[in-house]
């Protein structure tokens, strides 16, 4: 299956393909946000690349539960100098995560082809037509509600069933504002409007999101669900991530992405080896 992204075209189903997150917010759970360091967030997209990253995800708004949102003039201050920068360095593919049109709109100009929506277009559905006029591969995520309310007592009456009626709908809009099917990538998004028992119900039944038929995302890393289970604070997730990343290769995810690409990205190649010969 083809995910295309610009000019870039990326062939999925033959190997898994690892997205390298870096935060330029200065309140990322994850502990990880380099707030306003514009050389720092450089230097780390560097180091990614080096490490194996074929994409880079560069956000400039916490998604972390609870976080209040940030405007369009503070997120484009934080991204806009980070992408020019990496674009200018770099082969790979650029993501900007954001839900803003105007945004995404600047951040395409600067020198991104990848467009990350974790509202799945309910935000701003004009960020579609960004997508469509710019040929910007476009990534539709689940979210229950927003960053803000989302755990607030998240209820499915089928998780993964209700988050496929979900994406099938981003992606009907999407198609609808001119988006072609093969800019299109999906994301059940893990945590985001779910408790832990949902979340380890997706886990188990990821393969169900081939139905349909575009390339599947998965985000799991550091997330507080592997804390949980394993009673460890954001930084000693690792090998809880490791664990995620290989069920979800195993079910058919296309993409991960993670905060610690050089470790992840061993994960990926040695499942890959096991289960795509």
């Amino acid at each position: 299956m083809r995910w295309q992204c610009g000019s870039r075209i990326l062939e999925c189903g033959s190997r898994t393909y690892v997205m390298g997150i870096l935060n330029v917010t200065p309140d990322s759970f994850s502990g990880d946000g380099l707030g306003d360091s514009i050389d720092q967030a450089v230097r780390r997209g560097l180091e990614f690349v080096r490490d194996g990253a074929d994409v880079l995800d560069i956000g400039g708004e916490s998604t972390r539960p609870g976080a209040q949102p940030v405007p369009a003039r503070e997120e484009l201050r934080r991204v806009l100098p980070v992408l020019r920068a990496l674009s200018a360095q770099v082969d790979v593919p650029l993501s900007v995560d954001t839900c803003k049109a105007e945004v995404a709109r600047q951040a395409c100009a600067a020198g991104a082809t990848i467009i990350n929506d974790i509202s799945g277009l309910n935000h701003e559905p004009a960020l579609a037509k960004v997508a469509a006029r710019t040929g910007a591969g476009l990534i539709l995520m689940h979210m229950l509600g927003t960053p803000r309310t989302m755990q607030h007592d998240p209820q499915y009456a089928d998780v993964v069933g209700d988050i496929c009626h979900s994406l099938r709908d981003s992606l009907e809009r999407a198609s609808q504002a001119g988006v072609r099917a093969e800019q299109t990538m999906v994301d059940p998004g893990f945590g985001f409007g779910k408790t832990v028992a949902h979340n380890l119900e997706l886990l188990r039944r990821l393969a169900e999101f081939s139905s349909l038929g575009r390339p599947v995302l998965l985000g799991t890393s550091r997330k507080s669900t592997i804390g949980k289970v394993l009673d460890l604070p954001v930084d000693e997730r690792v090998e809880g991530t490791a664990a995620t990343v290989a069920v979800g290769i195993v079910n058919g995810v296309d993409m991960v992405r993670v905060h610690d690409v050089k470790a992840m990205g061993r994960v990926a190649r040695m499942t890959d080896a096991i289960v795509r010969p």
